[in-house]
């Protein structure tokens, strides 16, 4: 873990090809993480409960891509305690311009109720955060990312820490080896978005 002031792009994009991502603490000071044993969710692990499905099936959200990247990112650093300040919401939102920051959004009567971020980089996309402001919301939003992802040909669903929320949806563990070989594959490939 090294820490750092800034959050350059370029920085940014060069450390999640090598492994590597950033969060800030408390104070606003940005560290650098690559967490051994690394989560990921393997798409075809993806758990989808009965109460999800009707949920999904009901139709309750409307679900977009990229439409409010800053709102999901705002929404997602609005907790109590939070990583995501200023300086990350900056950053990628750039990326987001960049095409290499994306957005999965849950919606509801015109209103955002639930949406998860991340990057993508090659086949690998490196989700960030999500949240919930209604039931399932988050949750629809990731099936519809897993769904987006299949049909584009990612290979590598990075998810960095297991929580047990994550792990009830079907995220594991991998040791960090095995997660920079699938990195450095997922690289070499290019997906579009």
């Amino acid at each position: 873990m090294q820490q750092t002031q800034s959050l350059e792009p370029e920085m940014v994009i060069w450390a999640y090809s090598q492994g590597i991502f950033p969060m800030a603490d408390e104070y606003g000071e940005i560290h650098w993480y690559a967490p051994d044993p690394r989560a990921i969710l393997e798409h075809d692990h993806l758990h989808i409960a009965r109460s999800l499905r009707a949920t999904i099936r009901k139709g309750i959200y409307e679900i977009h891509m990229d439409s409010a990247f800053e709102q999901v990112m705002r929404s997602c650093g609005s907790r109590e305690e939070t990583w995501i300040n200023e300086e990350f919401i900056k950053t990628y939102t750039y990326l987001h311009r960049c095409n290499l920051a994306h957005s999965v959004e849950a919606w509801r009567e015109g209103q955002l109720v639930g949406g998860l971020y991340g990057v993508t980089l090659g086949a690998a996309f490196m989700g960030e955060s999500m949240f919930s402001f209604a039931t399932d919301a988050s949750k629809v939003c990731l099936v519809a990312l897993v769904e987006h992802l299949r049909t584009r040909g990612y290979t590598l669903h990075d998810t960095q820490f297991l929580t047990s929320h994550l792990a009830s949806l079907g995220v594991s563990e991998i040791p960090r080896r095995e997660y920079e070989r699938r990195l450095k594959v997922a690289l070499k490939r290019r997906c579009s978005w």
